[in-house]
């Protein structure tokens, strides 16, 4: 039988491989690992350029523990920005959809920060919905497949107090640019955002006043230098925009507010 796995020689294996956290990495690796085999196995794959969360199959995400599988969009930490906005605006029981839902992610971590929330979400991606699913069960959460709007229940137009859609806001050309493990490991439909990256976000927003309910809010995350593109394009559609910045959390988010 081979000796077991010396915690050092993977620490330092990931290190060469680009690791930054290279000793991070390998104890979470171990602590994941059930036998050598998968923990070779994990390994293998981190240092081909897999992204750990993929590897792992979860990532942490404002406290709790989100299941993202391969090939789907990993939530990032500073989408947390985003969803203590829309907490902040939440009201106990209120309707929270998640559009482009991805893992679930942004709608977990306000479903387990407001109370009684009914939560729905939504996304084009099987993968993504599966994951989804997963992760929104324990918290009643509904979850559909399909573009947009389109396989949300009827009954929720006019009835939606936050709408969350981190949409897919990178410009084709910046694509190549990404970060290989985006770049080469997580779905393309929920990178790309078209030549300017607003197209998905301009189809959110012109239909948003139909399920907003009066004074709901549609919040979605940006680059700084595209917040004032996304703010006009809320004005267009009859929502009152507010952009709103977090240098902590190096991070961008646009508010649409219906009328009353």
């Amino acid at each position: 039988m081979p000796p077991p796995p010396d915690f050092t020689a993977v620490a330092a294996t990931l290190r060469r491989a680009g690791c930054v956290f290279a000793e991070d990495e390998a104890r979470l690796l171990f602590d994941a690992a059930r036998t050598p085999g998968d923990l070779a196995d994990s390994v293998r794959r981190r240092v081909a350029g897999e992204p750990l969360e993929h590897v792992l199959g979860w990532t942490e995400f404002r406290g709790l523990r989100i299941h993202v599988a391969p090939g789907v969009f990993v939530p990032r930490r500073r989408s947390e920005f985003l969803v203590d906005r829309a907490v902040a605006l939440a009201v106990p029981g209120a309707v929270v959809v998640d559009l482009c839902c991805g893992s679930g992610a942004l709608g977990a971590a306000v479903a387990a920060a407001v109370a009684e929330v009914e939560l729905h979400a939504a996304d084009l991606d099987p993968a993504a919905v599966q994951c989804a699913r997963r992760n929104l069960a324990a918290l009643g959460g509904h979850v559909y497949e399909g573009d947009l709007y389109d396989p949300l229940p009827a009954g929720l137009r006019g009835r939606v107090h936050l709408l969350l859609a981190n949409v897919p806001y990178v410009p084709t050309s910046d694509l190549a640019l990404l970060p290989a493990d985006a770049r080469e490991h997580e779905a393309r439909i929920a990178l790309d955002g078209g030549a300017d990256g607003l197209d998905v976000l301009r189809r959110v927003a012109a239909a948003a006043g139909r399920w907003l309910a009066p004074g709901g809010h549609l919040l979605v995350e940006s680059s700084e230098q595209q917040a004032d593109g996304i703010a006009a394009c809320f004005d267009r559609s009859g929502l009152t925009p507010q952009v709103v910045h977090s240098d902590d959390d190096f991070a961008t988010v646009v508010v649409g507010t219906a009328p009353r």
